[in-house]
């Protein structure tokens, strides 16, 4: 049984070797800037275009559910699709840079090495980004899902220091969650 570090590492090294820019975003990055929770699934945003499809199914048909029809949809419509690891029946959800909160993920990633046995190293999205990410869905979730909010203080409470407060506010003026983020710093420890 495959652990979901070793799914994500197959993918990045499929990414990587086929020159896609990606970064791990969701759940998973706050746990690398925050708390851990456990999820899942894995989120990646990743900028495949149409002449990645044939080579990207070619890298992981062997080890994982991909479908080249839903991908090509995928890209065409801005939306998501899965990649489902067949062993471990673990899915990697993976979404297009269709926002520009996506595309800055993308710019702003930085990478990290997960596995000290590994070489590879995995792009995660900054905790600046990942804040804002998860405010924007506990937004669209009718701001009621706990465990967007407890990972965005999550984060918060251990970043604190290191935070660029003012990318934060910048951004979450932008995309109209000010008022979130001004809440959740005053109910973060």
């Amino acid at each position: 049984m495959e652990n979901p570090l070793v799914v994500l590492i197959q993918v990045a090294r499929a990414f990587d070797a086929l020159g896609i820019d990606y970064v791990v975003v969701g759940s998973f990055a706050s746990s690398i800037h925050g708390e851990y929770r456990a999820s899942g699934d894995i989120d990646i945003i990743a900028d495949v275009d149409f002449r990645h499809i044939e080579p990207l199914v070619a890298t992981l048909k062997d080890e994982f559910y991909i479908d080249d029809l839903t991908v090509r949809r995928a890209i065409e419509q801005g939306r998501s699709y899965d990649v489902i690891h067949l062993k471990a029946i673990f899915k990697v959800d993976i979404f297009v840079p269709a926002t520009n909160l996506a595309k800055q993920q993308l710019a702003r990633r930085r990478q990290y090495k997960l596995d000290p046995t590994e070489e590879q190293e995995i792009w995660i999205a900054s905790a600046e980004d990942t804040i804002l990410s998860k405010l924007e869905w506990y937004r669209t979730g009718k701001e009621v899902s706990e465990l967007q909010w407890r990972d965005v203080k999550g984060i918060i409470g251990t970043q604190a220091s290191d935070l660029d407060f003012q990318y934060l506010h910048r951004w979450a003026e932008r995309l109209g969650l000010l008022e979130l983020l001004d809440r959740a710093m005053k109910d973060s420890p």
